[in-house]
């Protein structure tokens, strides 16, 4: 075993695509996204606050003002989307007693990251309270008074959100191709039908690649991490914790991932055929497992099959480690889920894989 991993670890050091799919790949939307920064430019997604006159004829109005795009979400959610940055900010409207003035308050809860949008969100709302009436703009404080609280919060990065996507890529990529083309080549080439003239046990041959693999993509997410982290303040929130975690889940990411090579390299009739064939797994995944941006701005449609990729799991269990400081009881269900998609991939693999 050891001999056929020092091998592996030989030809994948010098094989151009394990060092584009494990390091470059990843590394270059990193930089892009890290170098990008966390500007303004996005719509403004705002939330109703638990408790908020949802009744009232101002709150409809406010509904309909273009500029601000609105969550419908359950309290606890609409919080941690407050805290990450997806939205800007929660409007709790509130109606004050019969002949009070104002009639309205209208609060504004942000964080530090949003007070910049928060501003032009209390100048929209402004704006539309003073267009309810022509005489508003003599007594605009009578209908509504606006306040704006901030809330104390980790700042929510882009980086926090791209590294994990990226790196589950990675995984998923060198697992596919990397698996696919090995076992394919070693097939071809009649390798493995010199490994059964020898005491070598099938079990032993397949582990190795696998323990091999595993130790080169490790490599690659310790580096991507540490650049993350120190180069663009990437979050470990439990830190060098945080850090091992985040390599366990990569480490069964992989072995998971590896199963669909084992397919792909069952099912191609020529090495032509291998790349055609792994993009079919990897760039559905990639494009709308939540690599680049939030599922929730996929059509409602769409999204239980984006929920049920398995790299959805994978980019949800490490953003909520890194980020979160989730435990994994805590990430349960995502490590269940990616469980399950291994069972029915190495059951299809069981089935389809050849030797010779």
């Amino acid at each position: 075993m050891r001999a056929l991993i020092k091998a592996s670890l030989q030809a994948i050091l010098k094989s151009p695509s394990a060092i584009i799919f494990t390091l470059a790949f990843p590394m270059i939307f990193i930089l892009v996204f890290g170098f990008l920064g966390d500007g303004a430019g996005f719509s403004i997604w705002v939330a109703s606050a638990p408790g908020s006159d949802t009744s009232s004829q101002l709150y409809r109005q406010m509904k309909e003002i273009p500029e601000l795009k609105w969550v419908i979400n359950d309290s606890a959610t609409i919080d941690k989307m407050l805290r990450k940055g997806e939205i800007i900010a929660t409007i709790n409207v509130k109606k004050q007693a019969e002949g009070a003035k104002p009639a309205y308050t209208i609060s504004l809860n942000t964080t530090k990251m949003g007070m910049g949008k928060a501003k032009q969100v209390e100048t929209i709302i402004a704006t539309m309270v003073q267009h309810q009436d022509p005489e508003i703009m003599k007594r605009q404080d009578e209908l509504a008074k606006i306040e704006t609280h901030i809330t104390e919060v980790r700042n929510y990065r882009k980086i926090d959100f791209i590294l994990p996507g990226q790196l589950s890529f990675s995984l998923l990529a060198t697992g596919v191709f990397g698996t696919a083309f090995v076992f394919f080549n070693l097939r071809q080439t009649l390798v493995l039908k010199r490994f059964f003239a020898s005491p070598v046990r099938r079990e032993i041959i397949v582990l190795s690649e696998g323990i091999a693999r595993m130790l080169f993509q490790l490599m690659g997410a310790i580096i991507i991490i540490s650049i993350g982290h120190f180069a663009f303040g990437f979050t470990l929130f439990n830190g060098w914790i945080t850090f091992v975690e985040m390599l366990v889940l990569c480490a069964m990411g992989l072995l998971i991932f590896m199963g669909f090579g084992f397919i792909v390299s069952s099912v191609a009739k020529s090495e032509s055929a291998i790349p055609p064939l792994s993009n079919l797994i990897t760039l559905p995944q990639f494009l709308l497992a939540g690599t680049f941006f939030s599922i929730d701005n996929f059509p409602k449609w769409m999204q239980p099959f984006c929920n049920a990729l398995p790299l959805t799991y994978m980019n949800d269990a490490l953003r909520r480690v890194s980020f979160e400081g989730a435990s994994f009881w805590e990430i349960r269900m995502d490590v269940i889920a990616l469980l399950v998609w291994g069972i029915v991939i190495y059951a299809v693999a069981g089935k389809t894989f050849k030797w010779e």
